[in-house]
């Protein structure tokens, strides 16, 4: 299939300028760009769909540039933004910047294929006057508070600083069409208004060869809710923040509404097997057979393989009680964020001495009736004794013991 039509089919196309000139275009291997700006430590899951998305035109044989925002990450982008960003101090973008370019490697081959660039590069020794001398004359002002980035804005109050990073990534585009012969820029719906006038100052500094824009459509899921959100907050690519066990629980209980959409934006299936499991999940829904091939596809491509095993082993060991066939590495992911006790002491210690020094239960009368009701597990297995003593047997690699209390209420002991 046509790259954009499989664009088109998968639902990544918003806006794009010059459809018919792109289409030409893409005829022959062209340099694209995308920009990261560095406000934090860490992508996050919504940064997906872009990056995805490149890796669809490299393997049709276009040129990824992936741009890390270094220099527009010290000003901060207005877009889609009801409130001012707080500023970071110059050494923590560049932390930031560096995080983000090692995220993007594990995606994007840089081999020769690929190129990563920093517009710190480029705006970080930049004149002032002859910035604005030379780009500043190409805004009018009417032209920017036209845009949606600048005109949510204005009633709440917008600073010079956020007003200006529109000039400052139309910079971006420019500096990169003429250095590197680039001319395409992609990004997610609320950049339309930055790439557009990118595309406008490039036309008014007298290049005739066309560039060109599209962007991806904002996505939510089928019940109205902001795609890439789970309880605990954000999920995010850096493993120390969601690990991949969270990461494929995450994919793993999309609904089957949405099931198929994620297919079509986030994985490389091809329209036939998708649509086998369209007719999977209106047919078999109970297998959830899509859920769990969309979960693979997902930690494979973010963790690698070895991830995804780990995933699926801690997933199956849960679901069975068998905690015991846990390592003390399969437990520090899948159990990452439950309540946790530290014993210094590793001599024996009674069930119900240890269930209200870890608080698992608030007394030890509390203690004794949930021991007495089997409502305690030790590492998977019932204990109903109430003389029961835990020692060396009950740690798992000699450093682990999980309770549960109830069906669903764990707590990690270490030791």
């Amino acid at each position: 299939m046509d790259l954009l039509d499989d664009l088109k089919y998968r639902g990544l196309i918003n806006q794009v300028t010059d459809e018919e000139g792109l289409r030409e275009a893409l005829k022959k291997p062209l340099k694209f760009y995308c920009g990261f700006d560095s406000t934090g430590d860490s992508l996050h899951i919504g940064h997906l769909m872009i990056i995805v998305t490149m890796i669809r035109f490299q393997e049709a044989g276009h040129l990824p540039i992936a741009l890390v925002g270094g220099g527009t990450g010290l000003i901060g982008d207005p877009s889609g933004r009801s409130t001012e960003r707080q500023l970071n101090e110059h050494n923590v973008v560049e932390g930031f910047s560096e995080r983000i370019r090692e995220q993007l490697s594990r995606f994007l081959d840089f081999n020769g294929k690929a190129t990563i660039v920093n517009n710190y590069d480029w705006l970080g020794n930049l004149s002032l006057i002859a910035f604005l001398r030379d780009i500043g004359k190409h805004f009018p002002l009417n032209y920017m508070l036209a845009k949606d980035s600048v005109a949510s804005r204005l009633e709440g109050g917008i600073s010079f600083t956020e007003f200006s990073y529109m000039m400052l990534q139309s910079f971006d585009y420019l500096n990169l069409y003429e250095k590197e012969n680039c001319r395409l820029q992609l990004g997610g719906s609320d950049q339309w208004g930055n790439i557009t006038a990118g595309l406008e100052l490039i036309r008014r500094e007298g290049h005739e060869e066309p560039a060109f824009g599209l962007t991806f459509p904002l996505i939510t899921k089928s019940d109205g809710t902001k795609f890439g959100k789970s309880m605990g907050g954000a999920i995010w690519l850096d493993p120390e923040k969601t690990t991949p066990y969270e990461w494929y629980q995450f994919w793993i209980n999309t609904s089957d509404d949405d099931v198929i959409n994620f297919f079509k934006y986030f994985t490389f299936l091809t329209k036939d097997e998708i649509e086998e499991y369209e007719r999977k999940v209106k047919e078999e829904p109970e297998k959830r057979e899509a859920q769990k091939r969309l979960a693979e596809e997902m930690t494979k491509l973010a963790h690698g393989e070895e991830a995804f095993n780990q995933a699926v082993h801690i997933s199956e060991a849960l679901f069975n009680g068998d905690l015991k066939s846990l390592s003390a590495k399969d437990i520090q992911v899948g159990f990452k964020d439950v309540p946790s006790h530290k014993r210094e002491n590793k001599d024996t210690v009674g069930l119900i001495d240890l269930l209200v020094e870890a608080k698992v239960s608030p007394s030890k009368r509390q203690a004794r009736e949930d021991i007495s009701n089997g409502a305690i597990y030790i590492n998977g297995e019932r204990q109903t004794d109430l003389a029961y003593t835990l020692d060396e047997k009950d740690r798992i690699d000699g450093k682990y013991t999980l309770i549960r209390r109830g069906k669903k209420k764990y707590t990690l002991i270490e030791f």
